[in-house]
């Protein structure tokens, strides 16, 4: 096989790699190394995931020429990521015209506001940014942010005990296109700062509300006002109601929903739900039966694929054959274990 031959295989095969493979290819094939870090194409991505030193690795990496058009920046449970190494960003690695779309800091315990500061605000093209358990990230880190990225897409808070309500009114104001949002045991949100986000940030599609059982009928009324809502999971949702199921089967485009251990849902609610679903979790409802199911299943019986009553004891008709009479495109029986 002639050399360009080779060199168009190498590229074909090598645009299906995960960055990790990659650079290790570069180092057990010598002879194709200059077709590979000639396409920058292939480096798109720099994945530090669970590495050792990851916040020296990636100012390492940043020097590397073949990285100058990187979109996505993956540090989620890297070792030893701190302020300093975001702010080098900023200050003396980023020669390049930075056209970064993707920030992984998931489990980075160790930045603060000032680290998620300087990375937003060198990096403006930022549209998917993950901040999942971090306790030192305050809601000045997300006024950053949103005042920042101006096409965020993206926001993953969770874990993030020390936002409060003050945070919700910033994207409420600076981001209202807002796509996704992860607020899972933000434990300081209250009524006040949902309703900021569900009256104004009306394009989101996925909300994650998971572990926070403070919400009240209220706030969680409001969902209804997401008409481009396609999953949403509000597990522990000990105040939802049938009635604010009501409002939110007005979300007709919702896909995914979990209730699991939404302690005050009953067949009233499940009647209400009139929406092309294809994941539902009930588990541990004590208070839906066979008839709320029968309801359900005159909308979702062509839809469904996963469906989970684990512990809803009124339940009778339970059995994996008897939940396929009702729902037969049912793949997956358990959500939550």
């Amino acid at each position: 096989m002639d050399k360009e031959r080779v060199s168009q295989v190498m590229l074909l095969v090598s645009s299906h790699l995960p960055q990790r493979d990659l650079c290790a290819l570069l180092c057990v094939n010598t002879a194709c190394r200059g077709v590979l870090l000639s396409h920058a194409s292939l480096w798109k991505a720099i994945d530090l995931q669970g590495k050792s030193q990851a916040g020296r690795r990636l100012l390492a990496a940043l020097l590397l020429a073949r990285y100058q058009d990187v979109e996505e920046i993956n540090l989620e449970f890297g070792q030893d990521v701190q302020d300093e190494h975001l702010a080098a960003v900023k200050c003396k690695v980023w020669k390049f015209s930075c056209k970064l779309q993707r920030l992984n800091l998931n489990a980075c315990q160790k930045i603060t506001d000032a680290g998620v500061e300087a990375v937003v605000s060198e990096c403006r093209s930022i549209t998917k940014l993950e901040i999942y358990w971090n306790l030192k990230v305050t809601d000045a880190a997300v006024k950053s942010i949103v005042t920042n990225l101006k096409e965020l897409e993206l926001l993953n808070l969770s874990g993030c005990k020390s936002i409060t309500d003050q945070s919700m009114r910033h994207l409420a104001e600076h981001s209202p296109s807002i796509r996704s949002l992860n607020l899972t045991r933000c434990v300081k949100l209250t009524d006040e700062g949902l309703c900021e986000i569900l009256n104004v940030c009306l394009q989101l599609e996925e909300l994650y509300l998971y572990a926070l059982s403070g919400f009240t009928p209220k706030s969680l009324a409001l969902i209804g006002n997401l008409e481009e809502l396609k999953v949403l999971e509000l597990t522990g949702a000990q105040e939802l109601s049938s009635d604010c199921l009501v409002s939110i089967s007005k979300c007709h485009k919702l896909e995914s929903l979990c209730l699991s251990w939404c302690v005050r849902i009953t067949d009233a609610g499940l009647k209400a739900l009139t929406c092309p679903l294809k994941l539902l979790s009930l588990h541990g409802i004590l208070g839906v039966t066979d008839e709320g199911l029968d309801a359900l299943a005159c909308y979702c019986s062509k839809t469904l694929h996963t469906l989970d009553v684990n512990g809803c004891i009124n339940i009778k008709r339970r059995s994996r054959e008897e939940l396929l009479q009702r729902f037969p495109r049912l793949e997956c029986f358990q959500v939550h274990s």
